[in-house]
């Protein structure tokens, strides 16, 4: 698998993951503000100039900013949600007991259940050992008597793009990690 381009808005948001490819277009027309990396994601060879022998190269890195107005505006962005995301958040830890699983062991558990018209967002949401879900079972965790450990919340975009357990290069990881926010379960 190869690693992605972080596209990011002039104002270093993340926008998008995006091929090596969609960033050399980038790069081509001269879209690109900013870069962070040091060293390239990619090099790419092309010709050679007849009237300067010399072979075109580009170096991709690995974080581009792109000019421009951002496309997203994050006022109106929810992450979407998905259990690898959730699991992820969560750290693989059930909410009720605390212990650590293996993603295959662990189950989505809604806090308001489903049937009680509990709704599969981000914030009545949790990860659960299977134990812990079935003695939960159709009740609230009050009614159960089985209190949340940790509370749920919504990732913040940085935090979304690290979620998405992509292959992240070290250094695009560690510039997400530095932005994330104060107290982010992913520091």
């Amino acid at each position: 698998m190869q690693h992605e381009v972080l596209q990011l808005d002039i104002t270093g948001l993340p926008q998008a993951w995006i091929s090596v490819e969609e960033a050399v277009g980038h790069l081509a027309t001269d879209s690109v503000v900013w870069t962070v990396g040091e060293a390239p994601l990619a090099v790419l060879r092309g010709g050679t100039n007849s009237l300067t022998g010399l072979q075109s190269i580009v170096e991709v890195p690995p974080i581009i900013a792109l000019r421009g107005a951002s496309r997203i505006n994050l006022f109106d962005l929810v992450p979407v949600f998905s259990k690898v995301k959730l699991l992820r958040r969560d750290r693989h830890t059930c909410a009720y007991c605390t212990e650590l699983f293996d993603e295959r062991e662990l189950t989505v558990d809604h806090i308001v259940p489903e049937s009680r018209g509990g709704r599969l967002t981000w914030m009545n949401t949790i990860a659960a050992c299977r134990s812990c879900n079935s003695l939960k079972a159709n009740r609230t965790p009050e009614e159960a008597r089985m209190p949340l450990c940790f509370m749920p919340y919504v990732p913040s975009r940085h935090e979304d793009f690290l979620l998405k357990g992509r292959k992240i290069r070290v250094d695009v990881h560690e510039w997400l990690a530095a932005k994330l926010p104060r107290g982010s379960r992913l520091a």
